[in-house]
């Protein structure tokens, strides 16, 4: 067995690697495409971050009962996040 040479990875690659050279994922905020119920808005933010999507979208519905523009942040992630 001959020994490998660790070959840092190039400068062009320095915003994919860390501090210690280990590829770092890429989270994209997405609309979900198998996870909808209206517009896949909460199933995307829950596949992009692990979580479960039942909870995000109960905290969603739960952050409508308080006062606030949250409908239209939602109507404004549903036009502009890709699916």
């Amino acid at each position: 067995m001959t020994a490998q040479t660790y070959i840092p990875p190039a400068a062009e690659d320095t915003a994919v690697y860390g501090a210690n050279a280990e590829p770092l994922i890429r989270r994209r905020l997405h609309r979900s495409i198998t996870d909808r119920w209206i517009g896949g808005v909460c199933g995307g933010i829950a596949e992009t971050y692990g979580w479960d999507p039942g909870l995000v979208r109960l905290a969603f519905v739960a952050s409508v009962l308080l006062p606030g523009p949250q409908v239209i942040f939602y109507l404004l992630a549903w036009l502009i996040m890709p699916e």
